[in-house]
């Protein structure tokens, strides 16, 4: 039934585009030329990509727990959604499929479900998980897929959910080369920069997790100078204005700092302070792991983001680590 669907939806997708003049004949039959991708997770940051990818004139085939978000998506985009009832269903249907889960636990329960993604896999096809686990997750992904004559690749992203939206992410890919090379098409869209880091399945985690733990670090101290200027009788908004323009000025100050030097602290997520904290506590476990001198300022991090969580900000987004400096 689901592949009927699918056949079904991709007539209309050709009828809907057909040209109306010799000048648009080539950019429809380009369009119509397009195999479908599939996407698992569409939540903050999987919406967005989705989005991008869609605008490029790529057909999706899609599934999210709650069907409400696919609905959504196939609304906005008529003709190139396809809504699938399980993830199997998914895989099966396509040659590439992106997934991108918030949370290990939910990564884990749609990967390995009876009517997962592991499931819809058979021999060529195209797994890429873009969420940010522990290393040992995606090893045992990425073996589970192989063994059933799958292609495996990690590609967590830097980004937030205005970069998902607009194309401008930036991956970090790991895993078999050949599937790489096929799925680019799809890193071009969604990103604005992709490091392959090699066929080794863990090193863009390893990286990812780099990346995010100095990320959280730098916006608790942002989060403290602002607190302190308070405290000091300063203007909270020149402090984020002076760094702004000095060797500090980057995207995380001049965007997060004047919502952060407000009198009505604004925390609506583009990244929520428990994801960040889970990847600040990912990276120094690896830490641990590999031996690395004591990461005292990575710890205080996710310090200040378990209090701040604890006070019931963690679906905020992770400014709210703040929130903890009110807590004394």
């Amino acid at each position: 039934l689901f592949e009927i669907l699918v056949a079904r939806q991709m007539r209309r997708q050709r009828r809907s585009l057909l040209p109306t003049s010799k000048a648009t004949m080539s950019t429809t039959q380009a369009v119509t030329a397009k195999k479908p991708v599939g996407f698992i997770g569409l939540g903050i940051m999987g919406a967005g990509m989705a989005g991008v990818l869609l605008r490029t004139g790529r057909p999706l085939i899609v599934w999210n727990r709650s069907v409400e978000k696919s609905s959504m998506l196939a609304s906005e985009y008529p003709g190139l959604v396809t809504v699938a009832d399980t993830p199997k269903a998914v895989v099966q249907s396509c040659d590439i499929t992106v997934s991108m889960l918030s949370t290990p636990a939910a990564a884990e329960a749609v990967f390995s479900a009876e009517t997962g993604t592991l499931a819809g896999i058979s021999e060529g096809k195209i797994l890429v998980d873009c969420a940010t686990l522990q290393e040992e997750d995606m090893v045992g992904m990425a073996a589970a897929v192989t063994a059933k004559g799958g292609r495996f690749l990690e590609a967590p992203v830097s980004g937030t959910k205005g970069p998902a939206a607009t194309g401008t992410l930036i991956f970090m890919v790991s895993g078999d080369e050949s599937a790489y090379e096929e799925a680019s098409f799809a890193f071009d869209a969604m990103g604005k920069a992709t490091h392959y880091l090699g066929a080794e399945v863990g090193a863009a985690t390893r990286m990812k997790l780099c990346v995010n733990a100095v990320m959280g670090t730098f916006m608790a101290g942002l989060a403290e100078g602002v607190h302190l200027a308070e405290k000091l009788d300063l203007e909270k908004s020149k402090l984020v204005e002076i760094l702004g323009q000095g060797a500090m000025g980057c995207v995380l100050v001049n965007v997060k700092g004047p919502k952060i030097a407000q009198e009505e602290r604004d925390h609506a997520p583009n990244f929520p302070l428990k994801h960040a904290q889970k990847d600040v506590s990912f990276a120094i476990a690896a830490g641990k792991a590999k031996g690395a001198s004591p990461m005292g300022t990575f710890e205080a991090t996710n310090e200040e983001m378990l209090r701040a969580m604890d006070m019931g900000h963690g679906d905020e987004d992770m400014s709210a680590v703040m929130e903890s400096l009110y807590s004394k």
